[in-house]
């Protein structure tokens, strides 16, 4: 069994991916492991498309001949990586398919399950006290990041989900990349290239609480640099959310205008009580 699946090394080999889906018809748990992870290099090929395609310029020496090497060679780099770490989709998806698994989350992940929010006044009103610590941390208005986390999650109903149903947590649409060691989660999200929206698949970092979320937020903006100037005007929302916007922390182009929208709703403004009035 172990060489057979083994034969699947290249992607070119179609005689060895033929070979496991086979296996995989029939329950086999190895090859459904080995099939999870070539649908895992398949999405990996679509990411470094993706990356290829936003290239700004050509290269002198390039050609459609050299376009089509690189495609055959980012194709064997995807399945590579797949078969080695790769980006945890093969994990996800072995626990989904398994036919003998337990399909109920386990106590862990129903305690996860995202909260439903009822109103945007109930979703500010649990996450303002989560809100302000960080707030404080990058000198801004505790309004402006829930403003900013309402426009990500739509108010908290749109927050992306783990494989077994569980939050991510995720309030501020923060991608996971190379440098990020937490929990991830692969969501559908909407960029912006050239000014036209596209519907992308992308891989997000997960975070055990919201408080979580708040305070990574405020870590992600400390530590990259091209945040600074928009630390900087923190005392203005509007100057702090367009600079924020023009460090590419978003693609929407509208993404500024869209959040000081929400900040104008009363229901965002801090109670009377913590305002300090009597």
């Amino acid at each position: 069994m172990i060489d057979q699946l083994s034969t699947a090394s290249v992607y070119t080999d179609f005689q060895g991916l033929a070979a496991l889906r086979g296996e995989a018809r029939k329950e086999s748990p190895e090859a459904l492991r080995a099939v999870a992870k070539e649908f895992e290099a398949i999405f990996m090929q679509m990411m470094l498309k993706s990356m290829r395609a936003a290239n700004l310029g050509e290269g002198i020496f390039d050609s459609e001949q050299g376009g089509f090497y690189q495609e055959m060679f980012d194709k064997q780099i995807a399945m590579d990586l797949a078969q080695r770490k790769g980006l945890g989709l093969a994990d996800v998806l072995v626990r989904q398919l398994s036919r003998g698994g337990d399909a109920r989350p386990s106590p862990a992940a129903a305690r996860a399950e995202a909260p439903s929010f009822a109103s945007p006044g109930d979703f500010v009103a649990r996450l303002r006290g989560d809100a302000r610590g960080a707030a404080e941390r990058l000198g801004v208005a505790t309004e402006v990041l829930l403003a900013q986390a309402a426009l990500e999650t739509g108010w908290g109903r749109h927050i992306m989900r783990t494989p077994e149903g569980g939050s991510s947590h995720n309030l501020f649409g923060i991608k996971a990349g190379s440098d990020w060691q937490g929990a991830r989660v692969v969501a559908t999200t909407v960029e912006y290239r050239d000014g036209v929206a596209a519907r992308e698949q992308a891989v997000f970092r997960a975070y055990d609480s919201f408080a979580d979320s708040f305070d990574d937020y405020a870590d992600f903006l400390q530590a990259h640099p091209r945040y600074r100037e928009a630390l900087s005007q923190g005392d203005d929302p509007g100057a702090y959310l367009r600079a924020l916007q023009e460090a590419g922390y978003a693609t929407d182009p509208r993404y500024a205008e869209k959040i000081g929208a929400i900040l104008q709703r009363d229901l965002l403004a801090a109670p009377a009580v913590e305002a300090g009035v009597a």
